[in-house]
C-alpha cells in the first residue's frame, strides 16, 4: 500500500512550508501530497522529495468537509494522512501510520503536540519540537506503541489516518457540515457505528504549530451553531458542548437538551476578549 497526505491551507504559506519541511524528512516519504488551497492568492510550495498536486478552492466560504473529501478523491494512495496545515509531521509518523493501516483497518491517530509561537523556527529540529511540545489533556496518548480509544469524539481531523476505501465505505466527511464545527466528530461516530477501531499511537508524532486563536471559536460562531444542530439532529447529542455552554453564558444563545436557538450574534468586543493570548499553548 502507498500513502498519501493531505491537507488544506488558506492564508497560511508559513504553516505549509514547514508542513512539507516536515514531510521532507520522512524516514518513509509519502507517495504524494494533495494541497487543496483556499488562499485568496495561490500558495507556492518549495521542492520536495515527493509530488505535490495543488487544486485551488478559492472562495469565502470554508468548506472544510467538501475540501477534505476532494483531496481524498484525488489521492492516489490506498492509505491516506490527513494533516492540518498547521501541522509538522516527524521523521516516523508517515511510517507509523502507514504500518498500523496495513496491519489492520483502523482509524490511525498519532500524539499531537502543541508548540509555543516561535518554536518551530526555520533552523527547529525534531529534538527541539519534543522538548517544547505540549500534550492535550483532553487526548491521552501511550508513550510508546499504541492502544484502542473508544471515544468517537475524540476523532480530531487535525491529524489521522484511513485506509482510502474504509474513508469512502462510511461516506468521507458529511458535506451537510459547513465550515468549522463537528463534521470530524460526526465522521468519529460513523467511523464507529461502522466498526472500525480507532487507535492512539505514540509512535509517530505531529507538532501543531502556534496560531492565533479563539475560546470559544466566535469567529465561526454562525458555522458552530448550524453544524451544531446538524450533529443533534443525526446523533441525538450535543458536540462541541464546551464551547455552546460558553456562548450560552456570554447570552449568545439559548440551549437546553432539546433545542438550540440564537438569541444575538456576538460583537466585535466580544471576539476581542475571546481570542487566546500568545503565551497560550491550546
Amino acid at each position: 500500500m502507498t500513502l498519501s497526505v493531505l491537507t488544506l491551507v488558506r492564508n497560511r504559506q508559513a504553516h505549509l512550508d514547514q508542513l512539507i519541511a516536515g514531510l521532507d524528512r520522512s524516514v518513509a516519504a509519502p507517495a504524494e501530497l494533495i494541497i487543496i488551497d483556499m488562499s485568496d492568492r495561490p500558495i507556492s510550495t518549495p521542492k520536495a522529495g515527493f509530488p505535490i498536486r495543488i487544486e485551488r478552492l478559492p472562495g469565502e466560504r470554508l468548506p472544510l468537509a467538501a475540501a477534505r473529501n476532494r483531496s481524498a478523491a484525488l489521492a492516489q494512495g490506498e492509505q491516506l494522512l490527513f494533516l492540518d496545515v498547521d501541522c509538522i509531521p516527524a521523521a516516523a509518523t508517515c511510517g507509523v501510520v502507514a504500518g498500523l493501516l496495513e496491519a489492520e483497518d483502523v482509524v490511525a491517530c498519532p500524539k499531537v503536540l502543541y508548540l509555543l509561537s516561535g518554536a518551530a523556527r526555520a533552523a527547529w529540529t525534531e529534538a527541539d519540537l519534543d522538548q517544547a511540545g505540549v500534550a492535550h489533556p483532553v487526548r491521552r496518548f501511550p508513550a510508546q506503541g499504541a492502544r484502542i480509544e473508544i471515544n468517537p469524539g475524540l476523532l480530531w481531523s487535525l491529524a489521522f489516518g484511513m485506509r482510502r476505501s474504509t474513508f469512502f465505505a462510511v461516506g468521507g466527511f458529511d458535506e451537510a457540515f459547513v465550515g468549522y464545527g463537528a463534521e470530524d466528530t460526526d465522521l468519529g461516530f460513523r467511523v464507529a457505528k461502522a466498526g472500525v477501531p480507532m487507535v492512539f499511537t505514540g509512535d509517530g508524532a505531529v507538532y501543531h504549530q502556534h496560531h492565533d486563536a479563539y475560546d470559544p471559536p466566535l469567529q465561526h460562531f454562525a458555522a458552530l451553531v448550524a453544524n451544531a444542530r446538524t450533529f443533534h439532529h443525526r446523533w441525538g447529542v450535543w458536540p462541541m458542548d464546551g464551547w455552546l455552554a460558553d456562548m450560552r453564558a456570554m447570552g449568545l444563545i439559548d440551549w437546553t437538551s432539546d433545542d438550540l436557538r440564537v438569541l444575538r450574534p456576538p460583537t466585535a468586543e466580544e471576539l476581542a476578549a475571546a481570542k487566546r493570548p500568545s503565551s497560550a499553548v491550546f
